[in-house]
């Protein structure tokens, strides 16, 4: 079966050009005899941006979702991105959908078997990476708790709360004045403000 392929571009500049880049990957593809499906180019985008500032590769993430080809090709990994953390999450994501990947410059090929493992070290390197950021999330809240900061959504106001802040409103205090004189939230008064007009 033809394998489709997907094939993403990016210089950094408006005065290069991802002419060659093309036309290297095109030739790839077809002496592999796979199909070029889809071209994604960012023209003039550094790739220290992240995928939302980068349309085209924003364009891709979600065609390999949706599995609307089976491999993405690079002329190299910094074309797809220079944080290192960016990087690993879209090779998670292909990893996940079973898309494959094809490095240029790296000779990196998912096709093979070999070079098959290199997304399931990805997959270890991700999970680590979730584990992480777990930790630091519960060791950051455990030392909130410790310094006495009450964590989560602030409660709603009692009636008697509820008509100081009209009271303030009603004199023209500003929300977030209001907000802070009662130790309500932005939304809590918005919400007061909303149900008061109702």
């Amino acid at each position: 079966m033809t394998k489709r392929a997907a094939i993403y571009l990016r210089v950094s500049t408006d005065g290069q050009t991802t002419e060659n880049q093309r036309l290297v990957l095109d030739e790839v593809a077809q002496q592999a005899g796979w199909q070029v499906v889809d071209v994604y180019e960012d023209q003039g985008i550094s790739g220290a941006k992240g995928r939302n500032g980068r349309p085209a590769f924003d364009r891709l993430c979600k065609a390999a979702m949706r599995r609307e080809f089976d491999l993405v090709m690079a002329w190299s990994v910094d074309r797809l991105g220079r944080s290192l953390q960016d990087l690993v999450a879209f090779l998670g994501e292909l990893n996940a959908v079973e898309v494959d990947l094809f490095l240029h410059q790296q000779g990196v090929d998912t096709t093979t078997p070999a070079s098959r493992a290199l997304f399931q070290m990805m997959g270890v390197f991700a999970e680590f990476e979730r584990a992480i950021v777990r930790e630091r999330v519960r060791a950051g809240q455990q030392r909130a708790k410790a310094m006495g900061v009450k964590l989560g959504r602030r409660p709603d106001a009692t009636a008697k709360t509820r008509q100081k802040a009209l009271d303030l409103l009603a004199s023209g205090t500003s929300i977030r004045k209001t907000a802070k004189a009662l130790g309500l939230s932005h939304p809590a008064v918005q919400r007061i403000k909303k149900s008061a007009v109702a």
